[in-house]
């Protein structure tokens, strides 16, 4: 494991999962899906577990298909989730105040994630993060994606932090993968979607179970 570097310059997350919990739109576009093409809805449960694999297996909880006809109904489900991605989708309890204490510390954060940019960048300005933000890669920025550590590189180099001096912070054993071959001290977070893991298996440096713990690792105060 590594050590938390001593003069940590910034935190590198997740975006579904870590920081906003958008499972609720993601299964409703696929209910609102299911409705146009009469088939039987699955579980808001199923889906919330498999979010951080993507659309293509968000789409597979509710159609038992080869991957080229889920990639023909994935433009249809995008279009619906695009018109509806922050009616419900929210900040997980403690991130706004973790956030807030990151900055008041001089810390900057940035956000690393699968998701295509266009859908990134949307959701950031509607949650009202976009002049915060020190760097948004998206799952389409570069021709590779997590666990490559490649997007990782990518937001340290955009946002002028040195990765031996960052963290990077995620729900999914892909993130600890990416930013431990990144060179970035990892932290697996217990409130995520998890793709039905135990983060404690996934080998990073700490394991969390509430935003306001990584404020404490990082020495913060961070408002209750």
């Amino acid at each position: 494991m590594k050590s938390l570097p001593e003069s940590p310059q910034g935190v590198l997350f997740d975006l579904d999962g870590t920081l906003l919990d958008s499972a609720p739109d993601l299964h409703g576009a696929l209910v609102t899906y299911c409705s146009e093409v009469d088939a039987t809805p699955p579980p808001y449960a199923m889906v919330r577990e498999v979010v951080s694999r993507g659309s293509r297996a968000i789409l597979r909880c509710a159609f038992d298909e080869s991957d080229e006809a889920l990639l023909e109904r994935m433009p249809r489900y995008l279009e619906l989730y695009h018109s509806m991605m922050s009616r419900h989708t929210r900040p997980f309890e403690g991130i706004v105040p973790l956030l807030d204490a990151l900055e008041h510390g001089g810390l900057a954060w940035g956000i690393v994630t699968n998701k295509p940019g266009y859908l990134t960048d949307d959701l950031v300005h509607q949650i009202g993060w976009s002049d915060r933000v020190c760097a948004v890669v998206s799952g389409d920025t570069l021709p590779v994606r997590k666990p490559d550590p490649a997007p990782v590189l990518l937001a340290c180099e955009r946002a002028g932090l040195d990765p031996a001096r960052c963290l990077f912070v995620g729900d999914d054993r892909r993130d600890v993968q990416a930013g431990r071959d990144a060179g970035l001290y990892t932290v697996a977070v217990h409130w995520g979607y998890l793709d039905g893991g135990d983060p404690r298996a996934w080998g990073a440096d700490a394991v969390l179970e509430h935003p306001r713990q990584l404020g404490e690792l990082l020495k913060l105060k961070v408002p209750a």
